[in-house]
C-alpha cells in the first residue's frame, strides 16, 4: 500500500511540475532565445565553415530584436516573407526604404538574401544569432562584423556612415 501512495503522489508531482514547465519553456522560446542549425554555404565563413560536416548551432536572441535593435553586421534569422517576390537586383547601389534592411549571407552567390528579393521589412527579423553553441570546438560570441567592400558609402541624409572610418 505505501508503494501506491508514494507512486501517485510522484505522478501528481511530474503533471504539476508539466504544467508549470510547458508554459515557461514556451515564454522563453517565444520571448527570450532559441537555437537554430546552420547548413548551406550561405553563412560561410562565419557561420558552417567545414560545410556540410560539422553544421554550426546558434542562439538567436529574440529579446535583442523586441524593439528592432539590430546594427550592421548582425546575424539575424527572418522569417519568410510569403509569397516571396523575387526581384534579382543586380544594381551596385541601392536605397533602402525607411523601416527595411538589406540583408546578405556572407557567401555571395550562394545566399538567398537581399540581393536576391530585396529590403526586408524589419518586422520580419525574428532573432540575431548571438552565440555559437555547437560544435564545442567552436563555442564562441558572435560579433557584429562587416568587410569593408561591403560597407554603405553615405546614409541616405548624405552623411558618412557613424561608426566607420573610411
Amino acid at each position: 500500500m505505501a508503494q501506491t501512495g508514494f507512486g501517485r503522489r510522484y505522478f501528481k508531482a511530474f503533471v504539476s511540475g508539466f504544467f508549470v514547465a510547458v508554459p515557461v519553456t514556451v515564454t522563453v522560446l517565444d520571448r527570450l532565445a532559441y537555437v537554430a542549425r546552420v547548413e548551406g554555404a550561405s553563412m560561410q565563413p562565419s557561420l558552417n565553415p567545414d560545410g556540410e560536416s560539422s553544421p554550426d548551432v546558434v542562439l538567436l536572441n529574440r529579446w535583442s530584436v523586441r524593439n528592432y535593435q539590430v546594427h550592421r553586421g548582425d546575424i539575424v534569422s527572418v522569417l519568410s516573407q510569403n509569397p516571396l517576390l523575387t526581384l534579382g537586383y543586380k544594381n551596385r547601389y541601392v536605397r533602402v526604404p525607411d523601416g527595411h534592411l538589406w540583408i546578405e549571407g556572407d557567401h555571395h552567390g550562394h545566399s538567398f538574401d537581399s540581393n536576391t528579393f530585396g529590403p526586408v521589412s524589419r518586422g520580419l527579423v525574428h532573432g540575431r544569432a548571438s552565440h555559437i553553441i555547437w560544435p564545442p570546438s567552436r563555442w564562441q560570441r558572435i560579433e557584429p562584423s562587416v568587410p569593408p567592400e561591403r560597407r554603405p558609402l553615405l546614409n541616405w541624409d548624405g552623411a558618412t556612415e557613424d561608426g566607420y572610418d573610411d
